[in-house]
């Protein structure tokens, strides 16, 4: 069997899912999505963003937390899931390596805010960075604004980035929610590349990757466009599954036939 990197030359393994966060393609809505974060942090509230899965959510989060500088900013980052108020604190303490031993609500929020305040009185600021939001329980989000709550609220502290699928929106419009939803800053919604963008994200990678020629025909870029819905991650795997199949049969050059072929292999 034909080793498709060998074959092209490639030095790396192309459209990888774990890329480094310098090698990103900073597409305009990437971009967009930043300022909306920076200001929200800036102004110590809440920042949404939205997206369908494989749009790039998580690679947003991990791009924009790249830029803060750990001599001024402390990153808390948690998983959502559907567990008590209780779940979601013990990974911030953990976040925070401070205790979680207790099964006490008050206990925690305690412990956290004292961390917290730790952190803001070394002149850094704390920043709880929430991926897979949309699976956060109501009555989760409705005790969520504890941990604004300094100083009898007036005193504003930590900024949350909520991101999450597009459901995460329609959590936050319930009135338990709302205490929340008020702190809300910024929203971004992530959509997929327009075909123009895909041509040029595709040469991106491949010159990541070792490539300075275009290995995708203008009918395969369509039919990824086509096929994907411009959603990255799906592109992603469009991409190699069409440049193994391209390789097997030794092209140089991936067709549209190679792209449909690597589609009936993903759902």
């Amino acid at each position: 069997m034909i080793n498709y990197k060998n074959y092209y030359g490639f030095t790396k393994e192309p459209f990888s899912q774990d890329i480094k966060v310098e090698d990103l393609y900073i597409f305009p809505a990437l971009l967009s999505a930043e300022e909306r974060f920076n200001f929200a942090i800036d102004v110590r509230a809440v920042c949404i963003v939205t997206g369908e899965v494989g749009t790039g959510k998580s690679t947003l989060l991990r791009y924009c937390i790249s830029k803060l500088h750990p001599s001024l900013y402390k990153v808390i980052p948690v998983i959502a899931n559907t567990g008590s108020m209780l779940e979601i604190l013990k990974q911030i303490c953990i976040a925070l390596g401070i205790d979680f031993s207790s099964r006490s609500i008050s206990v925690l929020l305690k412990n956290i805010r004292d961390e917290i305040l730790d952190i803001s009185r070394q002149r850094r600021i704390p920043v709880l960075a929430v991926d897979e939001s949309q699976l956060i329980r109501l009555d989760v989000f409705s005790q969520l604004h504890t941990l604004f709550q300094f100083e009898m609220d007036s005193k504003p502290i930590i900024p949350i980035i909520f991101a999450g699928q597009n459901s995460l929106i329609d959590n936050l419009i319930y009135a338990k929610s709302k205490p929340l939803a008020s702190r809300v800053v910024g929203r971004s919604h992530l959509e997929g590349l327009k075909l123009k963008e895909i041509r040029t994200y595709l040469k991106h990678h491949l010159e990541i990757a070792g490539i300075n020629e275009q290995l995708f025909s203008d009918e395969a870029i369509n039919a990824i466009h086509q096929s994907s819905g411009g959603f990255l991650r799906r592109i992603n795997l469009l991409s190699k599954g069409s440049l193994i199949a391209s390789a097997k049969e030794e092209c140089r050059v991936v067709s549209a036939e190679h792209v449909r072929v690597a589609s009936t292999e993903i759902i």
